[in-house]
């Protein structure tokens, strides 16, 4: 791994930056409540002019109180600036308001992550996902997925389908270049990628694997868009490195899945890819690594990211360094034969073959 970060700032930036960890939390719910409390909006919609406190208490039905302090609390946020009494939004606060990736990332983060997170030091110890047992008994969360109350379970797959959703436009004229007639979606989850594939391409034959209940899900998503003849179901438990995988096609996809599994998890999946696996075809594994990502935010996220696998998920997985999956690529028997950057929203593509 090469180097990264540096220790350059000064002593006061470094503790005022250590000051907002202190308190992040805290100021993350104020964020949330600006947001959902409609005070934003308002803002937004006064930003020529600003609006006093008083105001906005006034046109949202709001407490003056409430609203004084959250918006004081949002000077430091830097999400509102104050000219002459009068407050007005931000860049900050506009995306916070209006920009999707970051709205989909605070839902996830309060509503499947924020109190499960409380158990983050007990997971680190244990290798398990102690924050999970807030919604539940269950071993991992992918076992939950059908079962999760709401709002969790809508930011869940908000969150998931967000980033693979964008990437598949680009990826699909990839993966049939080659003419593929027959793919393996392994942990297909809902069903997304096989409906999108069944529409590009008339002729091609997918079977989704994953878990008897999110089959249950994309069966009821696939019947809807009438695809039934063409997208099958294959009910496994993937953490079985005894269970092989079905044989006879010509591609195989994994799409944010390996992230969800311990490298020594991640080399079981892989070698049964390589047995299913045409001699000919080709396995694409769809990722977003940490270590190349063209912008801090993005590293960031996925650091963040990687502690929700930590304390929620599974206890054992994380958004990998790039050269930890080719290590594991190349163990299975593999190698990468290309691989695609910059697809959808960070993600790289590795199109795999038999060694």
């Amino acid at each position: 791994m090469k180097d990264y970060g540096n220790d350059n700032k000064s002593a006061l930036q470094a503790k005022f930056d250590a000051q907002k960890i202190a308190f992040g939390p805290i100021m993350f719910q104020a964020a949330r409540a600006l947001r959902n409390l409609g005070i934003l909006q308002h803002l937004m919609k006064s930003r020529r002019k600003g609006a006093t406190i008083e105001e906005t208490s006034k046109a949202l039905k709001l407490p003056e109180y409430g609203v004084k302090v959250l918006l004081e609390a949002a000077i430091s946020l830097e999400m509102v600036m104050v000219r002459n009494d009068r407050f007005f939004i931000t860049k900050t606060g506009y995306f916070l308001l209006s920009d999707k990736l970051t709205n989909v990332n605070m839902d996830f983060t309060h509503d499947v992550n924020y109190l499960g997170m409380f158990h983050l030091e007990e997971s680190i110890k244990s290798g398990k996902p102690e924050g999970l047992k807030v919604f539940g008994d269950w071993q991992t969360v992918y076992e939950a997925l059908s079962e999760l109350p709401e709002p969790v379970r809508k930011s869940w797959f908000g969150f998931d389908h967000y980033y693979s959703d964008v990437a598949f436009p680009e990826v699909l004229p990839i993966i049939f270049d080659e003419g593929v007639t027959k793919i393996m979606d392994v942990g297909g989850n809902t069903g997304k990628f096989s409906i999108e594939c069944a529409k590009f391409n008339p002729e091609v034959d997918i079977t989704i694997l994953d878990l008897p209940g999110q089959l249950s899900d994309a069966k009821k998503n696939i019947e809807q868009h009438g695809f039934q003849d063409r997208v099958s179901l294959f009910p496994i438990n993937l953490l079985d490195a005894s269970a092989p995988f079905p044989k006879n096609h010509d591609a195989i996809w994994m799409s944010q899945f390996l992230d969800c599994f311990s490298q020594d998890e991640i080399f079981t999946l892989l070698q049964r890819a390589f047995d299913a696996l045409d001699e000919n075809g080709s396995l694409y594994i769809l990722e977003t690594y940490w270590d190349m990502q063209a912008f801090e935010a993005s590293t960031y996220s996925l650091h963040a990211t990687t502690l929700y696998f930590t304390a929620i998920a599974n206890g054992n997985s994380q958004m990998y360094h790039s050269d930890d999956m080719r290590k594991l690529v190349r163990k299975a028997g593999l190698v990468i034969e290309k691989e695609f950057e910059n697809i959808g929203v960070s993600h790289t593509l590795f199109k795999c073959k038999k060694a």
